[in-house]
Parts: structure tokens; C-alpha cells; sequence
């Protein structure tokens, strides 16, 4: 039986079931009615149909019923679920077109779907902190960098965190994290151990920050701390990581040496020991645990701030970077490239910066490093941390390589 109503180009392109074609057009011109001539029980139902209906239909009429669905501004939830969970090339016009999905229908479809749908997802314009702490969960590399590099998405700091992490082992995602507006300080400094010279360059320029608020609300109090014998760990903790003063007096009267750069002096001379980067740590005002990471470090970077933070010229960081046995040129009687980085890094940074990046490392490295802790980086227990303290988490971080992970 014929159906006049029935026009040539709501054919079927097969030639075959013009009639389911013709309905699937019907029902999804019904689901975009607006609200004045449907309301939403009605609109369920006609999308219960559809979901009925597209679960038999081809691929050709779930995609024209996905174009012409995509622009509402409300649509059927079991449809919207539905189609979500089709092919990508089906998926991908609601995810990238649909604005009336929810947080909730999109972080589902990260979880329900897979790879395909999560780079798609990725891409969709303006994702909440919900939806890409979902999409990133599953540690897809590709997937992440694809969020990093969405300028609309909204990133939470646990997903930032997670990145962090993940950064260690794949470093090509610094540079998309150091371009994210939410990252922090405190997550920059620790990305640094693990980052190239560029990024390295980056993280001083930009997370470098002075503590001279801090200083000027907070002066008065040093001289009532002192009244109180600095027997509040609390405050003192805190006025450590505000005051001016980065070397260690009481180190200085301690020590052999009679100071840093006389200690530097010895180690130049006769080469840096253990026992020699532990003097030099503590008349830094430093602990040792943090002393031997800079020191230990590959790039160098890290000992032109502590000779900046700290007060050294020049010439005593060239005194510390030939005890270390750095070369200073190459084979062909040029400044060997580490050399001049390490004297970059010195020359741009103030010393106020240099001693808060200084400070953070060794809060976190020393600080933070509870026996539990250490038995966490030990054992690569991630859950053993304290997911609220920036410093332990830190410290798990940088500190992970040292210790055989």
C-alpha cells in the first residue's frame, strides 16, 4: 500500500523500508517540537520509540537521526544515552554539537565508551571539571594531551595533580601542563626535577613568585615568636619559609668551615664528598635530603638557585660546579650548553624568588618525609600519601627515583 505522503527524498537510498525511514525522520521532528506543542512526558515517550527503533536501524538512519537531534535543547535521556554509545562517527555530532548534555551524560559516556569517544569528548567545547577528570582517569596519553590542549576545558586540582604524576614518566606532557591557567606552584616546583631546560626555563619564569606580601604582614610577628622562645612549631614552620635570612647561623657557627663559600672553597679544592654537600646543606639552611637532590641533579639548575637563593656570587657557583667535576667547555673549547644554562638560570632570577623555590624543595623533601612516607616511596604505595598535603605529595614525587622506583 502506497503512502502519497511519502516524498521521493524520504527514501529510503536503498529503495528498501521507506516506511521505518519516513517514521525515524517523523519521530525525531516530533522530539524537536517545542515545549508549547510537547511536553516533556510526551517527549519521552516518542524517544523511547526511537531508542526502539534506532536499536534495529542502520548506521546511515542513526547518524541522520543524530544530525537532526543534535541542535536541541532538550532531548530524551535514553536517547541521548543511546546514541552517545554508538559508533564515534554517530557519537561524535551530539558530543561535539548536542549543548544541552549534561555533566552527567558526558562523564558517563567517558566511562561507558572507549578511547575513540574519550578524544571526541576531549575536544567538546567547555568541559567541566567533572567531565575531565573523568575523561583523564584512564591515563591515555593522547586523550590527556588532547584536554591539555583544549583552552575551554575546566581542569580540577585533583585531575592537575594526577597529570603531575603521570608527567614523570611522559614528559612530553609538561609543556601542555605548563600552559594550563590552573596549575599551581606547588605542582610546578616538583614538576621541575623531571622537566627539560625549556620547561625548567618556564616554571622559573613563571612560578618563581616573591614572598614580599608575606614579609610585610608578617614582620612584627617574628619578634613576638622570638619572645616566645620559638616553641610553637606551627608558627616557626611557617616564619622559616617567610624570612628573609636563608643561611643557617647557627651552622655557620658550627661548622669547620667557618662558612658557605670557604666550604666551597674545600670542595673545589678537594673534590665534594658526602660529608662536605652535608656541611654544605646545612650552612644553606637546608637538610641534606634536599642538598643531595640538587646537587644530584643532571640539568644543574637546581645549584644555581641555591647559590642565588643563598647569596653565593658567580664565582663560587663555577667553584661548586667544578668540585662536582662539571665540564665548564666542550671538546672544541666552547661553553659547554649545561655550563651556560646553569649561569642563565643564576643571572635571571632575584634572590627573593630563588629562595621561595629553595624553601618549597625543602619543605617537601624534608619536611613532609615521615617515616610512613618513607616506607610509601619505598614500597611505591601511592595511597599511603596524604592526598590533602601538597608537601607529601611533592616529596612522593621527587623523591621516587631515589629510591629505587
Amino acid at each position: 500500500m502506497s503512502d502519497p505522503a511519502i516524498l521521493p527524498d524520504e527514501a529510503h537510498p536503498q529503495g528498501e523500508f521507506r516506511a521505518r525511514h519516513a517514521l525515524l525522520k517523523r519521530l525525531a521532528d516530533v522530539v524537536s517540537l517545542p515545549a508549547s506543542r510537547i511536553n516533556a512526558f510526551e517527549r519521552a515517550v516518542v524517544g523511547d520509540l526511537l531508542v526502539e527503533m534506532l536499536s534495529l536501524a542502520t548506521t546511515e538512519d542513526r547518524k541522520r537521526v543524530a544530525q537532526r537531534l543534535a541542535p536541541l535543547s532538550e532531548l530524551p535521556n535514553a536517547l541521548a544515552r543511546m546514541l552517545l554509545r554508538d559508533d564515534p562517527e554517530i557519537a561524535g555530532l551530539l558530543i561535539e554539537n548536542c549543548a544541552s548534555l549534561s555533566d552527567a551524560d558526558l562523564a558517563a559516556c567517558a566511562r561507558d565508551t572507549g578511547r575513540e569517544h574519550r578524544l571526541l569528548l576531549a575536544d567538546r567545547r567547555g568541559i567541566s571539571e567533572v567531565v575531565t577528570e573523568t575523561i583523564m582517569s584512564f591515563g591515555e596519553s593522547d586523550v590527556i594531551e588532547a584536554v591539555l590542549r583544549n583552552r575551554t576545558a575546566r581542569l580540577g586540582q585533583s585531575a592537575i595533580e594526577g597529570v603531575v604524576s603521570l608527567s614523570r614518566h611522559n614528559v612530553m606532557l609538561c609543556e601542555h601542563l605548563l600552559r594550563r591557567p590552573e596549575l599551581r606552584p606547588s605542582a610546578a616546583y616538583v614538576m621541575f626535577w623531571w622537566c627539560g631546560p625549556g620547561d625548567r626555563r618556564t616554571i622559573l619564569q613563571r612560578f618563581a613568585v616573591s614572598r614580599e606580601v608575606m614579609q610585610e604582614v608578617s614582620e612584627d610577628i617574628f619578634a613576638i615568636a622570638a619572645d616566645e622562645g620559638w616553641q610553637d612549631p606551627v608558627s616557626r614552620k611557617a616564619l622559616q619559609f617567610i624570612e628573609r635570612r636563608q643561611r643557617n647561623r647557627a651552622a655557620i657557627e658550627r661548622s669547620p668551615y667557618g662558612g658557605l663559600e670557604q666550604a666551597i672553597a674545600a670542595a673545589a679544592e678537594i673534590g665534594l664528598n658526602r660529608e662536605v654537600a652535608a656541611e654544605i646543606s646545612y650552612l644553606s639552611g637546608v637538610k641534606p635530603l634536599t642538598g643531595a637532590k640538587i646537587l644530584g641533579d643532571a640539568g644543574g639548575e637546581p645549584l644555581a638557585i641555591l647559590c642565588k637563593a643563598t647569596g653565593l656570587t658567580k664565582g663560587d657557583l663555577a667553584a661548586l660546579w667544578r668540585s662536582m667535576k662539571r665540564p665548564e667547555v666542550t671538546a672544541k673549547g666552547e661553553v659547554s650548553p649545561a655550563w651556560e644554562r646553569v649561569q642563565v638560570t643564576y643571572d635571571m632570577l632575584a634572590v627573593d624568588r630563588a629562595q621561595t623555590v629553595l624553601r618549597y624543595w625543602n619543605w617537601s623533601l624534608s619536611s613532609a618525609l615521615t617515616p610512613a612516607l618513607l616506607r610509601a616511596i619505598r614500597d611505591g604505595d601511592d595511597e599511603m600519601q596524604n592526598e590533602y598535603s601538597p608537601s607529601e605529595r611533592a616529596a612522593m614525587l621527587a623523591l621516587a627515583d631515589n629510591f629505587g622506583r
